[in-house]
């Protein structure tokens, strides 16, 4: 052998394993998993083949030497998101954990604010409806840094009632938070008869608002129980005998203020002729539809919501999530 060849020999050898390791593998292994050097570092620092190292951690992994574990907890909401997405024909399903601490409603509305803001582009028009989970998105979300234009559009008349039901409120603060012109609707969500809600629907500042909201391509709204502690029985919309004369006739839940049976169907109502906002048609004609819903209370709801294609993204939790597929 030349000293070329002998040159060649030296520089292409295995660098020596440090004496507290039991061998290449184990030595491999440290450098990959806990120093945290990808493949082609780990086989620079051991001058070897970036395939010497691959084979390296394979048989680490082989003998035990190392064990990947999973987090089961993340794993299962990733599995449940998968069957919700399939069964109900959705875009994208988020599952949040169950804490049991009783902020669930807060946390689903966190999350889906989270999710809106990381699909809002400049010029956009946001729509807004109102429930708990809408209000808690609207206080949380931050606003992409790059997105410029952008308008927030209230889906539904307004009220006097709780923060929950107001949707003047829940469009105003979501607004301010992304730095958007907010556009309320100058209209009460009940009116007292369908021959005023019919002239009001003609006023210009009103056909010019709608036209507005028909352009939102993002909307975020909430699915309602018709329970009596509601946020619609709450809300003054309907006295306590108009709603139990609705739920005997099928009633289930609520979206932006529309009844809705078991199979997601809107249920005509007396108050359907008065109401000032959107219809369950119009809502399904947008692009992208945030449900923000949870809770053992409104599963029932979120099914007839989802069945009837409300929904294009949901955002749950996770006792919610394996209640739909049941």
């Amino acid at each position: 052998m030349d000293a070329s060849d002998a040159t060649s020999s030296t520089r292409n050898a295995a660098s020596p394993t440090p004496p507290e390791f039991d061998g290449a593998v184990a030595w491999a292994a440290w450098l990959y998993y806990v120093d945290q050097l990808n493949q082609s570092e780990v086989a620079k620092a051991m001058n070897v083949s970036r395939a010497s190292v691959v084979n390296y951690l394979q048989e680490a992994r082989e003998t035990g030497l190392v064990s990947v574990q999973i987090d089961q907890e993340a794993f299962a909401r990733t599995l449940e998101s998968r069957a919700l997405i399939e069964r109900y024909g959705l875009a994208s399903a988020a599952v949040i954990p169950d804490l049991n601490r009783g902020d669930t409603d807060q946390r689903i509305g966190e999350a889906a604010g989270r999710l809106l803001a990381s699909m809002i582009e400049t010029d956009d028009t946001i729509g807004v409806a109102w429930g708990k989970t809408v209000l808690a998105a609207a206080r949380s979300i931050s606003g992409p840094r790059r997105a410029r234009n952008l308008s927030v559009v209230q889906l539904c008349g307004s009220s006097i009632g709780t923060s929950d039901f107001s949707p003047e409120f829940c469009t105003s603060l979501m607004a301010n938070r992304l730095g958007a012109r907010c556009i309320n609707l100058l209209a009460p969500a009940i009116v007292s008869s369908e021959r005023l809600h019919d002239e009001l629907m003609r006023e210009p500042m009103l056909v010019n608002q709608f036209r507005m909201i028909h352009a939102a391509g993002k909307v975020i709204f909430g699915v309602g129980d018709v329970g009596p502690e509601s946020t619609y029985a709450r809300s003054g919309i309907s006295d306590e005998a108009g709603l139990a004369g609705m739920i005997g006739q099928g009633a289930v839940g609520v979206i932006i203020g529309r009844l809705i049976d078991a199979e997601g169907r809107s249920l005509p109502s007396p108050l359907e002729g008065r109401t000032i906002g959107i219809t369950l048609d119009e809502l399904k004609a947008m692009p992208v539809r945030i449900c923000a819903a949870g809770g053992p209370q409104k599963i029932e709801a979120i099914r007839a919501g989802l069945r009837g294609g409300y929904a294009t993204h949901l955002v749950t939790d996770m006792a919610t999530a394996r209640a739909l597929l049941e």
